[in-house]
């Protein structure tokens, strides 16, 4: 009796304990877990694709695919959830093929009109200017799905976007010195713990370990934070945001 009422309280884990089972090596749970999400995965590819997608097309396999590296690199500095993170890596895997695949179509198109006219031809100029345009629409929805991605790991800090307008430093290099600290807190294992289990800045640690004041960390904290996040994340375009402003 005392076994079943045991049993019945126990708490079932999160979806993010069950992945952290699967990273100390648990296959099998590994495979049920991807069995159990490819409605999610098939669902996510949809939405880039913009069609129907069933478990025989190749978008659909490329998904899944995605959604066990996301299952083997999640961390809770990837924010607290894992499909929000799955959802990113998927989507950006799959337009990353959709953008090699149209390529290949639009190089093949190429030569084929070169072996029939034997010389550059006003259609082989649009279809290179039309694979151009397809790269900057892909890199578009890239960013905007990279962007959606921080703006949910954001919230789960208490944050917004409005926020980190008003709040960033208005100076080039106050946005340098908020990007330094950053980088000296992801460099400090315990800290980083600190930040993204308990989703507040260690201000008083961090006082020890940079050269600004712990008045300028306070002033600058959800910018630091959000330069933080993007750090320590998965962020393609973001990243290059914070290498231009180092660099300037």
């Amino acid at each position: 009796m005392l076994s079943l009422l045991f049993k019945l309280g126990k708490k079932k884990p999160t979806l993010e304990e069950t992945v952290l089972q699967i990273q100390d090596g648990d296959k099998q749970l590994q495979n049920t877990l991807i069995d159990q999400y490819k409605p999610f995965v098939a669902k996510t590819v949809s939405s880039v694709c913009k069609r129907y997608i069933d478990e025989k097309d190749d978008e659909f396999s490329i998904g899944l695919i995605a959604f066990n590296e996301a299952i083997e690199k999640y961390s809770t500095e990837k924010g607290s959830s894992l499909l929000a993170f799955a959802e990113l890596i998927i989507k950006r895997k799959v337009i990353d093929y959709i953008r090699k695949e149209a390529r290949n179509a639009q190089t093949v198109n190429i030569d084929l009109q070169e072996h029939e006219e034997g010389e550059a031809s006003q259609s082989k100029i649009e279809a290179e200017l039309s694979v151009e345009e397809h790269q900057k629409l892909i890199e578009q929805e890239q960013r905007r799905e990279e962007i959606v991605y921080f703006h949910k790991v954001l919230q789960e800090f208490g944050l917004s976007f409005s926020e980190l307008m008003e709040n960033s430093p208005k100076h080039m290099d106050a946005r340098q010195n908020a990007i330094k600290v950053a980088q000296v807190l992801i460099e400090h294992d315990e800290l980083k713990r600190i930040l993204f289990a308990k989703k507040q800045l260690p201000v008083k640690q961090l006082e020890s370990l940079v050269s600004v004041s712990r008045k300028t960390i306070e002033r600058n904290r959800k910018y630091i934070i959000a330069m933080t996040i993007i750090l320590s994340g998965d962020y393609v375009y973001l990243k290059d945001y914070i290498r231009g402003v180092l660099q300037s």
